[in-house]
């Protein structure tokens, strides 16, 4: 497998669409929403992906990688309204949702259909508007059920993206992206967008890319190193009226973290008496409320979303400036995917967490983790002692801990 590695600095100002060859109309799309000029990795695949060459990216969430592969796709796909000619398989019904409507702003210039397949609704609907796609976003399990009832058809595919391909085969889709890869016509473009390039994305790229040109950014910063960051030591009673507070100040849209369904329920129930715009996201909600309430919250009608760790994930949205953790996140990971949904392609944001006298200790070690003593320590918190050695000749070891006052 040949490829051709082009890491690239940010330093420099990013050319406009137009410069790569992009169509006037679609151009002007982009600046209807206030996108003039291309972002790094943007500058980096298009010249080759509009040329029709495979291409692997290594490009974190937020870095504006959907119009990397969605401006090329909407310039080279042409409308006939038979079958889907362009696939764009995604791991998440809510990542789904976000990419249609990407698409769907610069493929209405062009008369082009789009459509989105997944699980959690009717198949019927569903399966309907897929056939008359020319652009169709899916997640494996619900494409393959599609296929497999015969109410699709994927034999006229010619692009093919497999978006955040890592975290697709991390959540157990690899036997079901590796049969739909093995259904397309061979004479393809294929397209890896992913956090990293190696492994089974560098294995699954082995065996369907013919020779992919490969892109990443050099100096890529951390997922949370462009937002603020606090910690709030707050008493578990006094959190809502803190968090009151919060919500008052200067602020756009605000996504706040808890733990569990009730607790999400609760809280929006609460917040809503409090006079604010807001809506819960959570797993035991039906997909069509889990859309409204993604469909409000991303248009502005709602500016704060209350949301549990498993219904956020996939949710890509530019303009969330504020990430607050009702509930102490339960580890570092928890925390990047947390605050990872702010501070966005360039943009500032900032993460908050509310920690409570019982979660010091643990929320210590995730600050300590993440290179944030100072913010932690600026709350009036103490970090967690350092581990003594074991005594010699002794097989036990004892672990001193200083919480907090």
């Amino acid at each position: 497998m040949q490829q051709m590695l082009t890491p690239q600095p940010h330093a420099a100002p990013e050319p406009g669409f137009d410069a790569f060859g992009v169509s006037a109309p679609v151009v002007q799309a982009l600046k209807m929403r206030g996108i003039g000029s291309t972002f790094a990795i943007q500058s980096l695949v298009l010249p080759d992906a509009l040329a029709g060459r495979d291409v692997l990216a290594r490009s974190r969430t937020g870095s504006g990688k959907t119009l990397a592969f969605a401006v090329p796709i909407v310039e080279r796909t042409h409308p006939d309204g038979r079958s889907p000619t362009a696939l764009i398989l995604v791991p998440t019904r809510e990542l789904a949702s976000q990419v249609t409507e990407e698409f769907r702003a610069i493929a209405d210039v062009r008369r082009l259909q789009v459509a989105s397949v997944y699980g959690g609704v009717g198949i019927g609907p569903q399966a309907k508007r897929a056939r008359g796609a020319d652009i169709l976003i899916a997640t494996p399990g619900r494409l393959l059920d599609l296929v497999a009832r015969r109410l699709l058809r994927l034999d006229r595919v010619r692009i093919c993206v497999l978006d955040e391909a890592d975290r697709m085969l991390d959540m157990g889709f690899l036997p079901d992206v590796t049969r739909i890869l093995e259904m397309l016509r061979p004479e393809r473009q294929t397209m890896m967008f992913s956090a990293t390039l190696d492994g089974e994305v560098g294995r699954l790229a082995s065996r369907f890319t013919d020779a992919p040109v490969s892109h990443e950014i050099a100096d890529e910063a951390p997922v949370i190193a462009d937002a603020l960051h606090r910690f709030i030591a707050v008493e578990h009673p006094k959190k809502t009226a803190a968090l009151v507070r919060e919500l008052a100040a200067d602020r756009g849209l605000t996504l706040i973290f808890v733990r569990t369904q009730r607790g999400a329920d609760r809280l929006a129930k609460n917040l809503k008496a409090q006079g604010f715009r807001v809506g819960a996201l959570h797993g035991g909600m039906s997909q069509p409320q889990r859309e409204r309430a993604l469909g409000h919250f991303a248009s502005g009608a709602n500016d704060v979303l209350v949301a549990t760790d498993v219904a956020a994930r996939g949710l890509d949205l530019e303009d969330i400036t504020h990430v607050i953790n009702f509930d102490a996140p339960a580890d570092e990971k928890a925390y990047i995917h947390r605050v990872g949904r702010t501070a966005r392609a360039g943009r500032g944001g900032e993460g908050i967490t509310f920690v409570t006298p019982d979660q010091q200790l643990d929320v210590s070690r995730i600050a300590k983790q993440l290179d944030l003593h100072a913010e932690f320590v600026q709350a009036g918190m103490r970090m967690e002692a350092p581990r003594p050695a074991a005594r010699p000749g002794n097989g036990r070891r004892r672990r001193s801990r200083i919480r907090s006052a």
